[in-house]
Order: structure tokens, then sequence, then C-alpha cells
């Protein structure tokens, strides 16, 4: 299936509103499209495979994102996820990989790559939050028992809405495996600033520049 050409509006206070939300699906395409809603841009639920997002516009919104993941038993791996050349926009979020603590499930979201991205005015432009848990919903002091496996950010640029430029909070009990971090440069120009670069449970190989320089912050807890 290949989705292209499209434009989906929802109010930006509209709770709810994902703009595409995907899974148990392969092969999916979602290109030239314009997505502004008031929750994530598009949503990648479990059993997804073989998706290809390109030259996507998102915002306002949540940005895009893979997951959450683990909330639910039975759920199925994630594999094969490519978001390139895309702009994101006053979101509450940029790039997002989402899972449970004290998950459901143990399932794998693998091969996941973000590459030549624009960002403007977007808190939270790369996120990596395995401590996901909305309305306290769940035991945050069970670590999550989904695996990220082969995670990439590269040519990632433009400016943060907040500090948290770069934050990577992945489970103590399934650290992230094979994450890459490449060309990123993002900017913050707030009274807190200058922009972070944290990480938890995760040595990511390093590739290019990067700015803020990589793991040089100390962790701080995302609001819920």
């Amino acid at each position: 299936m290949t989705m292209s050409n499209i434009k989906i509006t929802a109010p930006e206070d509209s709770p709810n509103t994902d703009g595409i939300h995907l899974g148990r699906s392969d092969g999916v395409k979602i290109l030239n499209s314009f997505i502004s809603t008031g929750d994530d841009c598009i949503s990648v639920g479990d059993g997804t495979s073989n998706l290809h997002v390109e030259k996507v516009t998102c915002g306002p919104g949540h940005g895009i994102s893979v997951g959450s993941l683990g909330r639910y038993g039975k759920e199925q791996d994630v594999s094969s996820i490519r978001v390139v050349n895309c702009t994101l926009q006053e979101t509450d979020n940029g790039l997002r990989i989402k899972t449970w603590p004290s998950a459901a499930c143990s399932t794998t979201a693998s091969d996941i790559h973000f590459e030549d991205i624009i960002v403007k005015n977007v808190s939270n432009p790369i996120l990596i939050d395995q401590e996901y848990c909305p309305w306290n919903q769940c035991n945050k002091k069970k670590a999550s028992t989904i695996k990220l496996v082969n995670i990439s950010f590269k040519k990632i640029r433009g400016t943060s809405g907040n500090k948290d430029a770069v934050k990577l909070l992945c489970s103590k009990g399934y650290p992230c495996q094979n994450v890459e971090i490449g060309d990123i440069d993002i900017k913050y120009s707030g009274a807190d600033g200058p922009a972070t670069f944290q990480c938890s449970n995760v040595s990511p190989k390093l590739l290019g520049a990067q700015s803020p320089k990589a793991c040089s912050s100390p962790v701080t807890k995302l609001p819920q």
C-alpha cells in the first residue's frame, strides 16, 4: 500500500487524533504528505514491518512515533522502519520510540532508521523513551522488556523547543543495542539552555559531528 500526496488535519488541542496509525502491516509507504494533528502525525504500532516514510511534513502534533509498545500481551515485533527527508515543525516530540515499563510482552523493535530530518522548534527532537507511562498506568520500577536493536538517527538538524535535544532513555533490563548517532546539529536558544544530549543504558556509536555533544548531560526524567 502507498499513501501519497495526502493532507490530514485536526485541531492542535484535539486528543487522540493520530494522523496515520499503522499496525500488523507490511510494506506500507507514506510519501509527499502533510499531517497536522493533536497527537502523533504517524504512529507505528506492533506488527509493522518494512515501512517507508519520505517527504512528510508534520506539525503541529506529537511527531513521528514508533510505539507505544508493550502495553498489551501478544504484541508482535516491529522491524525495518525508515523515515527519511521529512520536516517536523512546532511538535511536542520529534522522532520518538516509546515503550512501556512493566511491559506485558517481550517483543523486539529492530532496524529503525531516521535520516535527513529537519526540526523546527520541536520539543524533544530525538527521543527514545523506555519509561513511557502516561497517567501512571504502569509500574515504573519494573524495566521495560521491549528490546530495541539497530536504531539510527542521522543528519538531524534544526532547532529544539526545549533543552532536551537528544534523550536516549533505554531499559535497564534490556539496554538498547547498536544505536548509531550521526551528524546531529540541533540548537536551542532558551534561557535555560544550552541544548543537552542525555543517555541512559545505552552506549551509542557516534559518526560525524554531534551538537550538542553526545551523552554529555546528566539524565533528567521526562514529564508525564
